[in-house]
């Protein structure tokens, strides 16, 4: 079986998300709505 594994790891670099991709989290996490009802939870995303 041929060595699929490297023995040092290289060093990852720093990433950051764009302003676009934190702007689209927050305005479906504010959009977002959970309803919960005996046993069952409902996701309700309002636009």
């Amino acid at each position: 079986m041929a060595k699929i594994y490297f023995k040092h790891s290289k060093p990852s670099k720093k990433m950051s998300p764009k302003k676009e991709t934190i702007n689209f989290l927050l305005s479906y996490s504010k959009a977002l709505q959970v309803f919960k009802s005996r046993s069952l939870t409902f996701e309700c995303v309002a636009n």
